[in-house]
C-alpha cells in the first residue's frame, strides 16, 4: 500500500493511493496515518479495505508529510561509502546519530525556505524508514519486523550552521521546511529490497544525485537494531537513513542553493518531491 496524509497545513486528512494512482479518504476509517495505525494490526486493517470502496479525493491536492505526529526524527551521517569519501572523511566504525526537529517536517512539495543568514544550504536525498512496531533492543535478524515502511526524505543541511558554529549537527538541520517526507509511505511489504534502492536529485534541472542504497555502509536492518540498543523506538519515529555522493558540499567548487533553485528528488519505487527555495524572512 502507498498510504498518505493530503490536505492543508495541519489539516491534513488521511489517504492511500488506489491501482490508478488516485488518492482515496481514509477519514472514515482512522484519523490520521500515525501511531496505532502504523502498527502490524493497522496496517493489517487498511489492507483488507477495498479502495475502490472508499471516497475518492478530486482536484489538485497538497500532498502533506506522509506520517503524522512524528516522535523522533532520528539521522545516520555519512552513511554511504562513496559520500565519505566525497566528504573526505573516513568510514565511520558505527552509524553517526544525530536528530533533526519534528518542526523542519513539511510536504513532498512545499516550498523550502533558506534560513536568516544562511550562505551554504545543501541538498541530501535519502531513503526514510517508518517505524510500526516498538523496538527496543532488538536484534538485526527482526529489526525489519519493526518497520512499518519507506519514504522519501530530503534531509535539509546548512553547512556553515553545522559544521562551524561549533556544538553538534542538529543546529544546521533543523530549520523550518529542512524536512520533507513522502509523498506517501510505501508499506514494507511492497519494498523487495530496501538495500537495492535507485535514488536521484537535481537542481534547476541539473543532475546532482544518483545513487543506491546498495552502497551504504549500515543497512536499514543495522540501524534499526542499532537505535535501539540506546532508545526505545515507537510506531511513528522516522530514520532518515543517510545520502549518497552529489551534495553540494562535495562540489568542486561547493554549490549550495539559492532563492528560486528548484530541487526534485525521488527513490524508485517511493515516489518523487518538487521543492522551490526562497528566503526566510
Amino acid at each position: 500500500m502507498k498510504l498518505l496524509r493530503y490536505g492543508p497545513v495541519g489539516a491534513e486528512k488521511p489517504g492511500m493511493l488506489d491501482a490508478e494512482g488516485r488518492i482515496r479518504d481514509l477519514s472514515g476509517v482512522v484519523a490520521d496515518i500515525a501511531g496505532e495505525v502504523l502498527e502490524p494490526a493497522g496496517i493489517a486493517r487498511l489492507a483488507a479495505l477495498d479502495p475502490a470502496s472508499l471516497p475518492l479525493v478530486e482536484g489538485d491536492v497538497r500532498y502533506g508529510p506522509c506520517v503524522g505526529r512524528v516522535g523522533k526524527f532520528m539521522c545516520i551521517g555519512l552513511n554511504y561509502a562513496d559520500h565519505a569519501a566525497e566528504s573526505g572523511l573516513p568510514l565511520p566504525k558505527e552509524p553517526i546519530l544525530f536528530m533533526k526537529a519534528t518542526s523542519a517536517i513539511g510536504g513532498p512539495d512545499d516550498g523550502v525556505l533558506i534560513p536568516r543568514g544562511s550562505e551554504k544550504t545543501d541538498w541530501e536525498v535519502e531513503l526514510g524508514v517508518v517505524i510500526g512496531k516498538r523496538a527496543k533492543y532488538v536484534s538485526e535478524a527482526e529489526a525489519l519486523d519493526h518497520v512499518a515502511g519507506y519514504c522519501v526524505i530530503n534531509d535539509y543541511s546548512e553547512r556553515a550552521f553545522q559544521q562551524e558554529r561549533g556544538g553538534q549537527w542538529t543546529k544546521g538541520k533543523s530549520s523550518d521546511t529542512f524536512g520533507p517526507i513522502g509523498p506517501w509511505m510505501v508499506t514494507r511489504d511492497e519494498v523487495a529490497d530496501p538495500q537495492d534502492m535507485h535514488m536521484w536529485l537535481t537542481v534547476n534541472g541539473e543532475s546532482r544525485q544518483d545513487g543506491s542504497t546498495k552502497t551504504m555502509i549500515f543497512g536499514v536492518a543495522h540501524l534499526v537494531s542499532y537505535l535501539s540498543q540506546f532508545m526505545s523506538l515507537e510506531p511513528g519515529d522516522v530514520i532518515s537513513t543517510g545520502t549518497p555522493p552529489g551534495v553540494g558540499m562535495g562540489m568542486k567548487p561547493p554549490t549550495y542553493l539559492k532563492p528560486g533553485d528548484v530541487v526534485e528528488l525521488g527513490i524508485d519505487g517511493l515516489g518523487r518531491q518538487r521543492q522551490v527555495l526562497s528566503t526566510d524572512i
